[in-house]
């Protein structure tokens, strides 16, 4: 019986006026993943500090929080430029941006070790979520919202299967990607045996598993969700050490892949902070 006592050593060793389009440095008929749209998105992307190239706003929108948009980004040098609705919504993809998107200059991913360490900073255990095969941008951009709120230290994402972090997935966390560590991998079986190595439990979220409510989740932890239509891969669910599930009491037999992750972080935070 496996004994969560013995594997952490401390330090870090479910079921998004006119302007030329020369002011646009890449095409905007498509979403670009550099691209941030939405209100509250864009004011994150600024406090945050993170480099950005311009900030678009549509023509005669200065009010509301886009004057206070646009004052922040005087503050920080980042130039304004007035465009029309039809390049905003060529830029945000057809997405919700309500007056404003901004480029940011490239994401800026973490590294595993870059993660473990900032839970290191904070005092606490590790505390991951490892997106397995999550191919949905306003899944990934929910996910990323509420590991954010749940005081999660970071999340993990595959380079292949899986949505990259694009504006949709920013707009998604409502601003919640501005404050998260990202860390994107080439293989999760791979990430979740360093993870082992470095002393956390890993728990798969799969609707064949033991409550949420009756685990103990207060330690060094990773928590994996799975794709919307197949969940949790076979390789990567072998290398889970417990699997988890949400008691369902309806006639459906599962959640959301974003709204499953929800409930599984709000339970595991609940008792990480009690």
């Amino acid at each position: 019986m496996k004994n969560k006592n013995d594997r952490y050593h401390g330090k870090s060793a479910y079921n998004g006026d006119i302007g030329d389009k020369r002011d646009i440095p890449r095409d905007e008929s498509r979403e670009s993943d550099d691209i941030v749209y939405g209100r509250n998105a864009v004011l994150e992307l600024l406090k945050s500090g993170r480099s950005i190239d311009k900030i678009y706003i549509k023509s005669g929108e200065l009010e509301g929080s886009i004057t206070v948009i646009a004052a922040e980004a005087k503050n920080r040098g980042v130039p304004v430029v007035s465009v029309s609705r039809e390049k905003l919504d060529r830029m945000s993809g057809g997405g919700v941006h309500q007056g404003v998107a901004a480029i940011a200059s490239g994401v800026e991913y973490s590294g595993i070790d870059d993660i473990l360490r900032y839970a290191e900073e904070t005092g606490r255990p590790p505390f991951i979520v490892i997106c397995d095969g999550v191919e949905d941008p306003h899944n990934l951009g929910a996910i990323i919202r509420c590991a954010e709120g749940c005081g999660v230290h970071g999340v993990v994402i595959s380079k292949r299967h899986s949505a990259p972090v694009s504006g949709t997935v920013v707009k998604a966390s409502a601003g919640a990607l501005a404050h998260m560590r990202i860390a994107r991998v080439v293989n999760v079986a791979s990430c979740i045996d360093e993870l082992k190595e470095k002393g956390l439990w890993v728990y798969g979220a799969e609707a064949d598993g033991v409550s949420v409510y009756d685990t103990d989740m207060k330690g060094p932890v990773a928590v994996v969700v799975g794709s919307e239509g197949q969940g949790i891969s076979r390789l990567v669910r072998e290398k889970c050490d417990f699997m988890i599930s949400i008691p369902m009491y309806g006639k459906v037999n599962s959640f959301n892949v974003s709204c499953a992750c929800a409930v599984i972080l709000c339970e595991a935070a609940r008792k990480r902070n009690n």
